[in-house]
């Protein structure tokens, strides 16, 4: 399957997952793998240190993608989706699972101050966690899901590595998908259930790829990407 976006630069395609403890080291990591990276993601524990300082702080060395997987009622997510549209931010995850009717109102909130990302079923959920809560396989779940979401308008998704080929499938070229759970050929999976190579994810039809431990944690961050960039060709 191809990506929806098959031209863009090998490096432009990593996202760095910033989810480390203090704002002061984000922005070293940040700095220092500025031009190596296309985006810098800011998760839950920076964000909800530091709000939106993480992001005026994080975006003077790149584009970021704010991951806050919001969920709730419509109301409340376009309200929030409002606030997040002034920080400047480029990307933006919601839950698909809070239904169609969320979706829309998280991208009408969002207007023209960035674009949607609809999370499927986390990396870190296997399929016997989602038949523990009643539900189906990630195999079942995720292309549904996935249509839902860019039925209600969103223009991008977040899935597995192992779920791409069944979503590009489902949605079509037109919808930007981003992975998680992207690791180098012999590191470890970490708590991602259904993780892949950077190679393997780009060939299943993703156009970004999120990259946290592998990069952040490796004695040299910057070579660490350079790497992953490389194995992409």
């Amino acid at each position: 399957m191809r990506s929806a976006t098959p031209t863009v630069p090998p490096h432009e395609r990593i996202v760095v997952a910033l989810d480390v403890p203090t704002l002061g080291e984000a922005e070293r990591l940040a700095a220092q793998l500025r031009g190596a990276v296309g985006w810098y993601k800011i998760g839950l524990e920076v964000f909800a240190a530091h709000g939106p300082a993480a992001v005026t702080a994080i975006r003077a060395h790149g584009p970021v993608f704010l991951d806050v997987k919001l969920h709730d009622i419509p109301t409340t997510v376009e309200r929030a989706a409002a606030r997040i549209a002034d920080l400047g931010v480029g990307l933006v995850t919601v839950h698909a699972g809070g239904g169609g009717p969320m979706v829309e109102a998280a991208v009408r909130g969002l207007g023209q101050g960035g674009e949607v990302l609809a999370v499927t079923v986390l990396t870190s959920t296997s399929d016997e966690e989602l038949a523990a809560i009643g539900l189906g396989p990630a195999a079942v779940q995720v292309p549904q899901l996935a249509r839902l979401a860019t039925r209600a308008g969103a223009p991008g998704l977040v899935c597995a590595p192992r779920d791409l080929a069944a979503v590009r499938q489902a949605v079509g070229p037109g919808v930007r998908l981003v992975t998680p759970g992207v690791r180098p050929a012999g590191a470890g999976t970490d708590d991602h259930a259904r993780a892949a190579t950077p190679g393997q994810a780009v060939a299943d039809g993703a156009d970004l790829l999120v990259v946290g431990r592998p990069i952040t944690r490796a004695d040299d961050p910057r070579a660490a990407a350079e790497a992953i960039a490389s194995s992409l060709g």
